[in-house]
Formats: structure tokens, sequence, C-alpha cells
């Protein structure tokens, strides 16, 4: 018995209030992990639902390309749907389809090194190398007498209309009208072949091969053209199709760039 105090009449249970708190933690703890539980759960289901999503818009897209697909390459084909010649003519007949001209010129393509393949969009220096060959043959060659006369009468028959606007690549003189670089090289295959090939090409298939050159440089409004006198029933060689003979009949149709510097 302590002084002044008298001692309790029941023993004091200090082991029960330390199992009490312990209890208390032990269910603290369990509360906690439990929430942790929760959120996590929570967060899984946000991410499943975002996958769901983007699994479904994935679809939606696919199933979107999978019919507007067939639309569009009806559509190009409709626009390069081969044409079946009106004439045999000797400007080259060509269904719109193939009026891109490939390959190598016969005759003078392995001669100057250049092939229709260098000018490409996607090969900017094939292109200038090709324009650049022809261009240097315009500036080098002097066609005089006879010859001056031919490739006047030949090379005004022809434009760089989708660059210059001038009315031919030529004055009556015979003096470059146009300065891009197309006409050049335009210029360059006509001087060319008067000089070196006058027997092997008449004016016509002189006409037709600058033709070529220009197909090459305006791809698209070519096509444009050509789908336009096909749908007029003219015949669709290089020469209708490049020279001034039907120059703007393509006017309203969508027009595209041009390839190799102007």
């Amino acid at each position: 018995m302590l002084y002044g105090v008298s001692e309790p009449d029941f023993p004091i249970n200090f082991r029960a209030g330390e199992n009490t708190m312990k209890n208390e933690h032990t269910k603290d703890k369990h509360d906690g992990q439990k929430s942790h539980s929760a959120k996590q759960e929570r967060k899984h289901t946000v991410l499943v639902g975002l996958l769901l999503l983007a699994l479904l818009l994935t679809g939606l897209n696919t199933y979107q390309l999978s019919i507007l697909k067939p639309m569009m390459n009806a559509q190009m084909l409709q626009m390069a749907q081969a044409v079946p010649a009106a004439g045999s003519g000797s400007g080259n007949a060509q269904p719109v389809s193939d009026v891109i001209p490939q390959g190598v010129p016969s005759v003078y393509g392995e001669e100057l090194g250049v092939s229709y393949d260098m000018i490409d969009a996607g090969n900017p220096q094939g292109t200038d190398a090709a324009i650049r060959r022809l261009a240097a043959l315009d500036q080098t060659i002097t066609p005089e007498g006879d010859d001056l006369e031919r490739y006047i009468r030949i090379a005004k028959q022809i434009s760089c209309e989708y660059c210059c606007g001038a009315p031919s690549v030529i004055f009556d003189n015979g003096q470059a009208a146009c300065g891009c670089a197309h006409s050049y090289a335009m210029r360059g295959i006509a001087k060319y072949l008067i000089t070196e090939h006058a027997d092997e090409y008449s004016d016509e298939e002189i006409l037709a091969e600058m033709g070529k050159w220009k197909v090459l440089f305006f791809p698209q409004q070519h096509m444009a053209k050509a789908a336009a006198l096909e749908g007029k029933g003219i015949e669709v060689d290089y020469v209708n199709l490049a020279s001034n003979k039907y120059r703007g009949i393509e006017k309203g149709s969508e027009q595209g760039g041009m390839v190799g510097g102007c």
C-alpha cells in the first residue's frame, strides 16, 4: 500500500490495453491496404477502357479505309484508263495511262547519256542532270541555213505554257523566247536531232520528241490534257498532247506541279 493511496481491489490488465492498440493498428493497416488495392483496381479499369477505345478507333479507321480505297482506286483508273487510238499517225499515239515516257530514247539516249526515267520528282539530282545535259545543247549548237529554217518551223509549234507562258519556246527568228530550264532542254534536243540525226527524224517526230520531255516536266498537267483530248475523241499522241495544237484544251482541270526547276 502506497502512502495516502489505497491499492485497487482488482488487478490491472496492462496486456489487454496492449492488445487493443495492436488490433487498432492492424485494422488501420488493413484499411490502408484495402484503399490502395481499390485505387489500383480503378487505375487498371481506366487503362483497360483506354485500350478498348484505342482498339475501337483503329477498327473504325480500318473499316473506313477499306471503303474509301476501292473508291479512290476506281477514280484513278477512270483518269488513267487506256484510250483506243483514233488513228495510227506518226506522233506516237498513246493510251492515257501510258503518256509518261519511260526508258532510254532510241538513237540519241545513249549518245547523250540521258533517259526519260531520270526526270522524276523523287529524284531531283537525276532530273537536274538530265535537264542540264539537254540545255547545254541549246547553248552550244547554232543551227544555220536549212537547219535553222527547219528548227524554227518545228520549235515554233511548242511552248512551255505551264511555266513561262510564252507563245512558243522561240521567237520567229529562232532566238529563245522563254528562259526556263524546261524550254532550254526542249530547244536543245531539237537542235541536236536536226544537226546530228536529220535524216532519221521527220519534223513531226522531232516535235514529238520535244513533247515527250515536256510531258515529263509537267506530268499531271498532261495527264489532264490527255483525258481532255480523249473526251473529245482526239488522238492522244505527243504532238497533240504537248504542242500548241490543242493548247489550253484541259482548262478547268485540276493542275499539279512541275518537275525540275523553272
